[in-house]
């Protein structure tokens, strides 16, 4: 193996994936800016055409949020670029990354920045502009290799990870059905390159709050005040958590005029699971609260939202690929470990449909969702190298 990644690396162009990464980053992509997101995926588009399969723009199904009156509304999102080679291959192996980031438009942080010889400062360098060409050029590279026609694969990036891929993840489940193994291109863990192992769930819920209006002072007591259940629900949310569960209550909106009994609240929160009985308990500790919170406090409650990133633990078939990414970092020179993460993304959906997945394949870097988010520049030609390695294992069928 280890004359096999010797050539596989050899024949990653570092300088092209510098090039592209940063060219990618120049473009904002802020979750919510259509511009930005469309001209990316043209531009994706164009540069996943080098590969022998067909590329296609796919639209963002429909997705509504609760907005601060409490209504459902319509949230547009950007198209997700997917790329389809050897569709009929018996084995086949998804990849995933996303063109979306956490900047909006008028964020200040916009530009790049040379931290020293090895490490770029930039929007969405690592989180993941990066790891989507670390996907291209693996790619490149194992289509180069002998025996590539052993699998297919499918490409997908969507627009919409950063906000919890709504309008992607019937999109990402229907592309990981009868996948042999995933890979998903979220920086490293850690700087250093590690991977992330175990990741809790998420979820994130807006509870519409109606209560009814009256005057402060002539008569209080008719009113129901949807402020002071919307608060009461928050603490008692908060009492929930425990060891397998935190609940983060984030976000109270609503109110009126201070000599009247506000008769509309929306609280938001986030919950984050680390195991699936957790999240069930969770679901029947919420429909029992809103039922006790209901009565204390004589109005209505609306609950939207609920769990969108499943627990993601790792079982054996899971454990057998991080074995596998393991073993090619070896032959590579990479010293490859892992470690439990709080956080969450794609590869929490991806092995909630049964496929085993490493999600952190993309570069190495850190500081991400801030503007001190950096990458390691040497970085894209390792992790390009790693990947290419491990399809061309997994092609010639080392993931029984």
């Amino acid at each position: 193996m280890k004359r096999l990644a010797d050539h596989l690396a050899a024949s990653i162009d570092a300088e092209a994936m510098l090039e592209q990464a940063t060219a990618w980053s120049a473009i904002n992509t802020g979750t919510g800016n259509l511009d930005g997101l469309a001209e990316q995926a043209n531009r994706l588009a164009n540069a996943f055409s080098s590969l022998p399969g067909e590329v296609a723009l796919v639209e963002a199904a429909s997705v509504t949020a609760v907005d601060a009156a409490g209504r459902e509304v319509e949230k547009e999102h950007g198209q997700h670029l997917v790329l389809r080679v050897r569709p009929d291959a018996d084995r086949r192996v998804l990849l995933t990354g996303h063109m979306d980031t956490v900047f909006p438009a008028d964020h200040p942080f916009q530009q790049q920045r040379q931290v020293d010889a090895d490490t770029l400062n930039g929007p969405g360098l690592a989180d993941m502009k990066g790891g989507i060409a670390v996907i291209l050029h693996a790619l490149q590279a194992f289509e180069e290799s002998e025996g590539a026609g052993a699998i297919g694969y499918d490409v997908m990036i969507n627009s919409d990870e950063e906000t919890g891929s709504l309008s992607s993840a019937a999109l990402i489940a229907e592309l990981a059905q009868g996948k042999h193994a995933a890979l998903t291109y979220e920086p490293s863990a850690l700087p250093d390159g590690t991977l992330a192992y175990a990741r809790g769930g998420s979820g994130n819920y807006s509870v519409v709050v109606s209560g009814r209006s009256a005057h402060a002072g002539r008569n209080p007591d008719e009113g129901r005040n949807s402020i002071v259940a919307a608060a009461d629900l928050a603490v008692r949310l908060k009492a929930l958590g425990h060891a397998a569960l935190s609940v983060n209550p984030a976000r109270i909106e609503g109110g009126s005029a201070n000599n009247v009994v506000p008769d509309h609240a929306v609280l938001r929160f986030n919950i984050r699971p680390k195991s699936t009985e957790a999240a069930l308990q969770f679901e029947r500790d919420l429909n029992a609260l809103l039922a006790d919170v209901e009565t204390r406090h004589d109005l209505a409650l609306a609950l939207h939202g609920g769990i969108t990133r499943p627990p993601k633990p790792v079982d054996e078939q899971a454990q057998r690929l991080f074995d596998l990414v393991r073993d090619c970092g070896r032959a590579l020179g990479q010293e490859i470990g892992w470690q439990p993460s709080g956080g969450v993304c794609d590869g929490n959906n991806i092995a909630a449909c049964g496929v085993p997945v490493v999600d952190t394949m993309g570069v190495r870097g850190g500081a991400i969702h801030s503007p001190d988010e950096f990458m390691i520049i040497s970085s894209l030609a390792e992790r390009a190298a790693l990947s290419a390695l491990v399809l061309n294992r997994l092609a010639s069928g080392d993931l029984a």
